[in-house]
């Protein structure tokens, strides 16, 4: 059976209460031994890490959304740093920016937020999981001023062109693809999905959210990822086990595994 590491997820948030358990076991079937669970705020980041220490094959990721970004006061900054000081912490995220929506914090507040964690990022050694959603060229400037505390990391959900994607992996991060790679009307993204180097590559649900072909339009879940790794497989022209395998190997790699 393959081996398949689903990036980033959110199987720690109250969508799965009902159902943890069976998602854990589907899971298993379809081959994912291993998930990233993301936080977004203090809250689901401490939900996050105690999900991580009591779930094998889990890590997590410590951080505040663009989304929450005025919330990052020092003081939850500092709670944060704690946080990323447990061994189940592999990554400061989910930050970034989203100007998708009028009703979320400023460009500049979600900018100095993001500096922010990409400095304390920088502090402890850690990758950084980018949520961008409207906001790519913002992103890559934000990126190439700030070259000297980039720590590496990926972006999660990538919704952009091959330009762009080329863009981030000059920065030396991995590009990974969600449940929209399989869309029937994604042209764009399966270029990217095609052009990226492999061994940059990487795949994840964004569970609860973002569903694939064929279950779009329903809850999302860590197992799901098999189909995004069979859409890219088939994308490129590989056997789905070599696309398993690289992009598991990458998945270690970046979390330090």
């Amino acid at each position: 059976m393959v081996e398949l590491f689903d990036t980033h997820c959110h199987l720690s948030d109250t969508d799965f209460d009902q159902d943890r358990d069976a998602v854990l076991k589907r899971m298993a079937e379809k081959g994912v031994t291993r998930c990233a669970v993301i936080g977004y705020d203090l809250a689901s980041s401490q939900t996050a890490l105690q999900f991580a220490r009591e779930t094998e094959g889990v890590c997590c990721a410590v951080g505040v959304h663009p989304e929450h970004a005025d919330t990052l006061t020092p003081e939850v900054l500092e709670a944060l740093r704690n946080l990323a000081s447990s061994p189940e912490v592999r990554a400061i995220g989910e930050i970034g920016m989203d100007l998708h929506w009028d009703t979320n914090p400023s460009a500049e507040i979600q900018k100095r937020a993001c500096i922010e964690q990409m400095e304390l990022a920088h502090e402890l050694g850690l990758p950084v999981s980018f949520h961008i959603r409207d906001a790519h060229m913002d992103m890559i400037n934000l990126l190439k001023e700030h070259q000297s505390i980039l720590s590496g990391g990926i972006m999660h959900c990538f919704s952009g062109s091959w330009e762009i994607a080329r863009e981030y992996l000059k920065l030396g991060f991995y590009i990974s693809f969600a449940g929209p790679v399989t869309f029937r009307k994604a042209p764009r993204l399966q270029e990217a999905a095609r052009n990226v180097p492999i061994e940059r590559l990487l795949i994840e649900t964004d569970s609860p959210y973002m569903a694939p072909e064929p279950v779009r339009g329903r809850r999302n879940e860590p197992g799901n990822v098999r189909y995004i790794a069979v859409k890219i497989a088939e994308l490129r022209g590989i056997p789905l086990e070599e696309l398993a395998e690289q992009t598991t190997q990458n998945a270690r790699n970046l979390f330090g595994f």
